[in-house]
């Protein structure tokens, strides 16, 4: 089932939407990290920076698509994941929200601890109208909200079609803020992500 509304996608059961407290900032930090190519971490930060070397970095306008690997012994591990980081309030109030996407269709988005989203205020929209609306969770109100299986091959689907995500809210440090990201390449990006996920074999 497609999520072709708003209605629909408020009232969806949140059971496989995860919400995870505390990471935020070294989640963000090493997906920072990810941007040259001498320095890959994993999203928790918990690898040294020199040991993923990046194999594939693409940017599709805000979003990118990158591919690292590391070897462990005999063995090579890889990975490739889509991510964009949108530091919207600088030093020394510094802010900041990303997404992050993998090939097994796990969406995750690190939200500021003491962020107040208002009503509709994480949404995607096509042509000014809104297509799917998330509210109503405990993870809106900071640390990380992950989407997968159904959720998030919904909400991938719809993040294909839109040409907005928009996210209306008021920070941890008091500042109304709305968040304007321009989703017209991001098919490209999730395409560019699975092909080279395929290639490698993951």
């Amino acid at each position: 089932m497609s999520v072709t509304n708003r209605d629909c996608a408020i009232g969806r059961p949140h059971s496989k939407i995860e919400k995870k407290e505390g990471l935020f900032m070294r989640i963000l930090l090493a997906i920072l990290l990810t941007a040259t190519t001498a320095f890959a971490q994993d999203r928790a930060g918990n690898d040294t920076p020199g040991e993923w070397r990046i194999t594939h970095h693409q940017a599709y306008g805000l979003w990118d698509t990158m591919c690292d690997e590391r070897v462990t012994g005999a063995q090579t591990e890889q990975r490739c994941y889509l991510r964009y980081v949108d530091v919207f309030s600088p030093r020394p109030n510094f802010a900041a929200q990303f997404a992050f996407i993998t090939p097994d269709n796990r969406i995750e988005f690190g939200i500021e601890n003491g962020t107040a989203f208002r009503k509709d205020g994480f949404r995607l929209e096509q042509n000014g109208a809104t297509v799917w609306s998330f509210r109503n969770d405990p993870c809106l109100f900071g640390g990380s909200c992950a989407f997968t299986d159904e959720p998030a091959a919904e909400l991938l689907a719809q993040m294909n079609a839109a040409d907005r995500f928009i996210f209306d809210f008021v920070d941890r440090h008091g500042m109304p803020t709305v968040l304007d990201w321009d989703m017209t390449r991001f098919s490209e990006a999730h395409r560019d992500m699975l092909d080279q996920a395929a290639q490698r074999g993951l």
